[in-house]
Protein backbone atom coordinates (compact mmCIF):
# COMPACT_ATOMS: atom_id res chain seq x y z
CA UNK A 1 0.00 0.00 0.00
CA UNK A 2 2.38 2.28 0.74
CA UNK A 3 4.22 1.88 -2.20
CA UNK A 4 1.08 2.20 -4.13
CA UNK A 5 1.19 6.00 -2.30
CA UNK A 6 4.59 6.98 -2.77
CA UNK A 7 4.23 6.23 -6.84
CA UNK A 8 0.81 7.91 -7.02
CA UNK A 9 2.81 10.87 -5.14
CA UNK A 10 5.78 10.44 -8.11
CA UNK A 11 2.83 10.47 -10.78
CA UNK A 12 1.34 13.73 -9.27
CA UNK A 13 4.80 15.55 -8.88
CA UNK A 14 5.71 14.37 -12.41
CA UNK A 15 2.09 15.93 -13.84
CA UNK A 16 3.02 18.87 -12.06
CA UNK A 17 6.16 20.01 -13.49
CA UNK A 18 4.66 19.08 -17.16
CA UNK A 19 1.68 21.49 -16.15
CA UNK A 20 4.26 23.74 -14.88
CA UNK A 21 6.30 23.80 -18.40
CA UNK A 22 2.84 24.55 -20.66
CA UNK A 23 2.25 27.27 -17.77
CA UNK A 24 5.76 29.05 -18.86
CA UNK A 25 5.19 28.66 -22.49
CA UNK A 26 1.55 30.53 -21.50
CA UNK A 27 2.97 33.07 -19.91
CA UNK A 28 5.86 33.80 -22.84
CA UNK A 29 3.29 32.65 -25.55
CA UNK A 30 4.82 35.71 -27.87
CA UNK A 31 7.77 34.40 -27.50
CA UNK A 32 6.79 31.11 -28.54
CA UNK A 33 4.98 32.67 -31.33
CA UNK A 34 8.14 34.14 -32.39
CA UNK A 35 10.25 31.24 -32.69
CA UNK A 36 7.32 28.81 -34.19
CA UNK A 37 6.63 31.38 -36.93
CA UNK A 38 10.69 31.51 -37.50
CA UNK A 39 11.12 27.36 -37.38
CA UNK A 40 7.90 27.54 -39.84
CA UNK A 41 9.27 30.14 -42.56
CA UNK A 42 12.97 28.63 -42.41
CA UNK A 43 11.27 25.60 -43.41
CA UNK A 44 8.87 26.62 -46.06
CA UNK A 45 12.66 28.42 -47.75
CA UNK A 46 13.87 25.17 -47.97
CA UNK A 47 11.17 23.30 -49.04
CA UNK A 48 10.57 26.16 -51.75
CA UNK A 49 14.36 25.48 -52.98
CA UNK A 50 13.28 21.86 -53.51
CA UNK A 51 10.75 23.31 -56.28
CA UNK A 52 13.02 23.62 -58.55
CA UNK A 53 14.09 20.03 -58.59
CA UNK A 54 10.76 18.47 -58.15
CA UNK A 55 7.81 17.37 -56.08
CA UNK A 56 10.14 14.32 -54.82
CA UNK A 57 13.19 16.72 -53.86
CA UNK A 58 10.05 18.80 -51.86
CA UNK A 59 8.98 15.58 -50.20
CA UNK A 60 12.59 14.70 -49.31
CA UNK A 61 12.79 17.62 -47.94
CA UNK A 62 9.64 18.07 -45.73
CA UNK A 63 10.44 14.88 -44.18
CA UNK A 64 13.87 16.40 -42.82
CA UNK A 65 11.49 19.20 -41.49
CA UNK A 66 9.55 17.32 -39.53
CA UNK A 67 11.10 15.34 -38.34
CA UNK A 68 13.94 17.57 -37.29
CA UNK A 69 11.85 20.52 -35.84
CA UNK A 70 10.49 17.65 -33.65
CA UNK A 71 13.77 16.26 -32.47
CA UNK A 72 14.97 19.70 -32.27
CA UNK A 73 12.15 20.68 -29.86
CA UNK A 74 12.84 17.68 -27.99
CA UNK A 75 16.29 18.00 -27.14
CA UNK A 76 15.78 21.78 -26.97
CA UNK A 77 13.37 21.72 -24.35
CA UNK A 78 15.21 19.16 -21.93
CA UNK A 79 18.71 20.61 -22.40
CA UNK A 80 17.52 24.19 -21.31
CA UNK A 81 15.23 22.87 -18.26
CA UNK A 82 18.08 23.96 -16.54
CA UNK A 83 18.62 27.49 -18.22
CA UNK A 84 14.68 27.84 -17.50
CA UNK A 85 15.05 27.57 -13.46
CA UNK A 86 17.28 30.22 -13.79
CA UNK A 87 15.75 32.67 -16.03
CA UNK A 88 12.73 32.49 -13.41
CA UNK A 89 14.58 32.67 -10.36
CA UNK A 90 13.64 28.85 -9.17
CA UNK A 91 17.08 27.13 -9.44
CA UNK A 92 17.37 26.77 -6.06
CA UNK A 93 14.15 25.96 -4.55
CA UNK A 94 13.16 23.25 -7.77
CA UNK A 95 17.02 21.45 -7.20
CA UNK A 96 16.76 21.58 -3.15
CA UNK A 97 13.32 20.64 -2.85
CA UNK A 98 13.06 17.33 -1.57
CA UNK A 99 11.85 15.67 -5.35
CA UNK A 100 13.39 12.73 -6.66
CA UNK A 101 15.59 14.30 -10.09
CA UNK A 102 14.14 11.85 -12.23
CA UNK A 103 10.52 13.39 -11.16
CA UNK A 104 11.68 16.26 -12.04
CA UNK A 105 13.27 15.47 -15.58
CA UNK A 106 10.46 13.20 -16.30
CA UNK A 107 8.01 15.71 -16.33
CA UNK A 108 10.25 18.14 -18.22
CA UNK A 109 10.15 14.91 -20.92
CA UNK A 110 6.78 14.51 -20.61
CA UNK A 111 6.48 18.42 -21.64
CA UNK A 112 8.81 17.99 -24.92
CA UNK A 113 7.40 15.14 -26.17
CA UNK A 114 3.72 16.92 -26.05
CA UNK A 115 5.17 20.12 -27.19
CA UNK A 116 6.94 18.95 -30.05
CA UNK A 117 4.17 16.48 -31.64
CA UNK A 118 2.03 19.98 -30.74
CA UNK A 119 4.92 22.15 -33.16
CA UNK A 120 5.00 19.35 -35.59
CA UNK A 121 1.67 18.89 -36.23
CA UNK A 122 1.51 22.70 -36.91
CA UNK A 123 4.36 22.74 -39.14
CA UNK A 124 3.19 19.69 -41.16
CA UNK A 125 -0.45 21.28 -41.55
CA UNK A 126 1.49 24.89 -42.91
CA UNK A 127 3.90 22.50 -45.38
CA UNK A 128 0.32 20.61 -47.12
CA UNK A 129 -1.12 24.13 -47.11
CA UNK A 130 1.56 25.70 -48.99
CA UNK A 131 2.74 22.75 -51.23
CA UNK A 132 -0.31 20.56 -51.51
CA UNK A 133 1.74 17.28 -50.89
CA UNK A 134 0.09 13.87 -50.65
CA UNK A 135 0.80 11.38 -48.10
CA UNK A 136 -1.49 8.98 -49.48
CA UNK A 137 1.39 5.74 -50.44
CA UNK A 138 2.96 6.89 -46.80
CA UNK A 139 3.34 4.33 -44.02
CA UNK A 140 2.15 6.97 -40.75
CA UNK A 141 2.23 4.26 -38.89
CA UNK A 142 5.50 3.16 -38.99
CA UNK A 143 7.01 6.81 -39.24
CA UNK A 144 4.84 7.57 -35.75
CA UNK A 145 6.70 4.41 -34.27
CA UNK A 146 9.79 5.50 -35.51
CA UNK A 147 9.72 9.32 -34.23
CA UNK A 148 8.33 8.19 -30.85
CA UNK A 149 11.40 5.58 -30.66
CA UNK A 150 14.13 8.19 -31.92
CA UNK A 151 13.05 10.49 -29.46
CA UNK A 152 14.18 8.70 -26.19
CA UNK A 153 18.00 9.09 -27.80
CA UNK A 154 17.32 12.29 -27.90
CA UNK A 155 16.20 12.67 -24.36
CA UNK A 156 18.94 11.15 -23.36
CA UNK A 157 21.10 13.80 -25.71
CA UNK A 158 19.28 16.33 -23.94
CA UNK A 159 19.36 15.23 -20.69
CA UNK A 160 23.73 15.30 -21.43
CA UNK A 161 23.37 18.60 -22.95
CA UNK A 162 21.24 19.66 -19.91
CA UNK A 163 24.78 19.68 -17.78
CA UNK A 164 26.27 22.46 -19.58
CA UNK A 165 24.21 25.26 -18.21
CA UNK A 166 24.27 23.68 -14.79
CA UNK A 167 28.09 23.95 -14.39
CA UNK A 168 28.17 27.35 -16.42
CA UNK A 169 26.05 29.62 -15.81
CA UNK A 170 26.98 32.31 -18.24
CA UNK A 171 27.92 30.16 -21.36
CA UNK A 172 26.34 26.80 -20.80
CA UNK A 173 22.74 27.91 -22.36
CA UNK A 174 24.60 28.83 -25.87
CA UNK A 175 26.83 25.89 -25.82
CA UNK A 176 24.16 23.35 -26.25
CA UNK A 177 23.18 25.29 -29.31
CA UNK A 178 26.16 24.35 -31.04
CA UNK A 179 25.49 20.58 -30.30
CA UNK A 180 21.97 20.52 -31.44
CA UNK A 181 24.23 22.74 -34.73
CA UNK A 182 26.27 19.96 -34.78
CA UNK A 183 23.94 17.34 -34.50
CA UNK A 184 21.93 19.24 -37.83
CA UNK A 185 25.27 19.51 -39.56
CA UNK A 186 26.51 15.76 -39.71
CA UNK A 187 22.66 13.84 -39.62
CA UNK A 188 21.84 14.30 -43.37
CA UNK A 189 18.72 16.39 -42.17
CA UNK A 190 18.12 18.30 -45.86
CA UNK A 191 20.95 16.29 -47.80
CA UNK A 192 22.78 12.80 -47.62
CA UNK A 193 25.67 12.29 -45.71
CA UNK A 194 27.58 11.11 -48.41
CA UNK A 195 28.40 15.26 -49.57
CA UNK A 196 30.10 15.95 -46.30
CA UNK A 197 33.56 16.04 -46.14
CA UNK A 198 35.42 12.60 -45.65
CA UNK A 199 36.63 13.40 -42.13
CA UNK A 200 33.09 14.11 -40.91
CA UNK A 201 31.22 11.47 -42.34
CA UNK A 202 32.40 8.88 -39.13
CA UNK A 203 30.34 11.61 -37.08
CA UNK A 204 27.19 11.18 -38.92
CA UNK A 205 27.06 7.04 -37.97
CA UNK A 206 26.93 8.26 -34.03
CA UNK A 207 24.29 10.25 -34.22
CA UNK A 208 20.79 8.50 -33.93
CA UNK A 209 18.96 11.11 -36.20
CA UNK A 210 20.93 9.71 -38.90
CA UNK A 211 18.71 6.67 -38.74
CA UNK A 212 15.84 8.33 -37.99
CA UNK A 213 15.58 10.43 -40.71
CA UNK A 214 16.73 7.48 -42.92
CA UNK A 215 13.77 5.03 -41.79
CA UNK A 216 11.18 7.73 -41.88
CA UNK A 217 11.59 8.98 -45.13
CA UNK A 218 11.63 4.74 -46.37
CA UNK A 219 8.43 5.05 -44.32
CA UNK A 220 7.08 8.31 -45.75
CA UNK A 221 8.39 8.19 -49.39
CA UNK A 222 8.71 4.20 -50.18
CA UNK A 223 5.97 3.44 -48.01
CA UNK A 224 8.16 0.27 -45.99
CA UNK A 225 6.26 -1.67 -43.65
CA UNK A 226 6.85 -1.68 -39.44
CA UNK A 227 8.70 -5.46 -40.70
CA UNK A 228 11.22 -3.72 -43.09
CA UNK A 229 12.06 -0.70 -40.82
CA UNK A 230 11.89 -3.29 -37.66
CA UNK A 231 15.98 -3.42 -37.11
CA UNK A 232 16.37 -0.24 -37.49
CA UNK A 233 13.81 0.86 -34.72
CA UNK A 234 15.10 -2.03 -32.09
CA UNK A 235 18.39 -0.31 -33.38
CA UNK A 236 17.19 3.22 -31.96
CA UNK A 237 15.15 1.90 -28.84
CA UNK A 238 18.45 0.45 -27.60
CA UNK A 239 20.34 3.35 -28.35
CA UNK A 240 17.68 5.29 -26.21
CA UNK A 241 17.60 2.26 -23.62
CA UNK A 242 21.28 3.41 -23.30
CA UNK A 243 21.52 7.13 -23.48
CA UNK A 244 18.63 7.95 -20.66
CA UNK A 245 20.35 6.10 -17.61
CA UNK A 246 23.87 7.36 -18.99
CA UNK A 247 22.09 10.89 -19.49
CA UNK A 248 20.61 10.74 -16.00
CA UNK A 249 24.20 9.51 -14.23
CA UNK A 250 25.85 12.22 -16.03
CA UNK A 251 23.28 14.93 -15.00
CA UNK A 252 23.14 13.21 -11.08
CA UNK A 253 27.13 13.87 -11.03
CA UNK A 254 26.51 17.61 -12.65
CA UNK A 255 24.51 18.56 -10.24
CA UNK A 256 26.26 17.01 -6.91
CA UNK A 257 29.58 19.16 -8.41
CA UNK A 258 27.12 22.41 -8.55
CA UNK A 259 26.18 22.17 -5.35
CA UNK A 260 29.08 21.76 -4.30
CA UNK A 261 30.47 24.77 -5.99
CA UNK A 262 27.68 26.93 -5.75
CA UNK A 263 26.85 27.33 -8.99
CA UNK A 264 22.58 26.84 -7.81
CA UNK A 265 21.66 30.16 -7.90
CA UNK A 266 20.13 32.69 -10.94
CA UNK A 267 23.25 34.64 -11.00
CA UNK A 268 25.36 31.36 -11.11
Amino acid sequence: MGGLMETLKEAKTTLAFLERNFALVKRYLGWEIVFITYSIVNSLCILFIGVTQGKDMVMYLAVGAIVWGFLAVLFHEISESVAWERWEGTIEYTFMAPVRRFTHLFGSCLFAVGYGILRSGILLSCIVLFFGLSLGNANLFAAFVILLVSGLSFIGLGLVAAVLPLLSTERGAYATHIFEAALLLISGVYYEIDVLPRWLRPLSVISPATYTLRSMRKAILEGSSLQELWPTIVFLLVIGILLIPGGLFIFHQAEMHAKRAGKLTRGG
